[in-house]
């Protein structure tokens, strides 16, 4: 049975982590099937936008597989952990923009894959937490880098020495979450974020997602810089051309990414 299922809308495909029984965590296999996917996207130029989320309700994702850990040598958990690493910074390096739908707790790991998406929708009742620490370990898959850039050092520092669990209120008072599913799933909230951005051309939604990334660190000069250039390969595009006759011939565009 796959451990990733995997379905396409469209311009949008969803992804579930298919391991309920083990809180949907992170074993080896997953992890593969995850890498192979989004080397699959990346070459597909119809996919624009990916919601991922948990199978069943009570976890995203628990983290990596803690009783598959066991059994594994101190070069097989680098060799994971560097694999884990490619793969969340695959996502950011992606033209596709990632979406984590958090339908229930999103702990260590699980909470690192939520934060090396694009943006997060979480479920009213599901919790977050980067709980390494507790184990004796520390977030290795980005979390203490990706979280102080996005809640700050102070916030980021809270959670992260005290491996508590942030609610999902909180996490979106924080800036962690962009938004709460609550008259609805955060699959389905996930899944209407993702169609309301797939829609729109689809070299100036990877050139608008990697300008902003680019530039945080950067002076103010320097980031605009990297928005010029990103802008010019727009301006560049048959997709811009499109855009411009569509809106003057008062018509839905078609976008190709070319």
């Amino acid at each position: 049975m796959p451990e990733l299922l995997v379905e396409r809308h469209e311009h949008v495909e969803v992804w579930t982590l298919n391991r309920e029984a083990a809180r949907n965590a992170i074993s080896r296999a997953l992890l593969r099937e995850l890498s192979d996917n989004l080397a699959r996207v990346d070459g597909d130029r119809q996919v624009r936008a990916v919601v991922i989320t948990g199978s069943g309700d009570r976890a995203f994702c628990a983290g990596a597989d803690l009783r598959e850990r066991q059994t594994m040598s101190e070069d097989e958990v680098r060799a994971f952990l560097r694999e884990l690493r490619a793969l969340f910074r695959g996502f950011e390096k992606s033209d596709r923009v990632f979406v984590a739908a958090i339908n229930g707790a999103a702990l260590g790991g699980g909470a690192e894959l939520a934060l090396a998406c694009d943006l997060r929708v979480c479920r009213a009742e599901a919790v977050l937490g980067l709980t390494e620490v507790s184990l004796g370990i520390i977030p290795g898959g980005g979390g203490t880098q990706r979280l102080a850039r996005l809640v700050g050092p102070g916030r980021a520092k809270d959670l992260v020495l005290t491996a508590r669990r942030l609610r999902a209120d909180e996490a979106y008072r924080f800036g962690l979450v962009n938004r709460l599913a609550e008259a609805i799933s955060a699959r389905d909230e996930a899944f209407q974020l993702a169609e309301s951005i797939a829609k729109h051309a689809p070299i100036a939604l990877a050139c608008a997602k990697h300008a902003i990334d680019e530039g945080l660190g950067l002076t103010l000069d320097e980031g605009l810089d990297v928005e010029h250039l990103h802008y010019e390969r727009t301006l560049a595009s048959q997709d811009r051309l499109e855009g411009l006759a569509a809106f003057l011939e008062k018509r839905p565009p078609l976008y190709r990414g070319e």
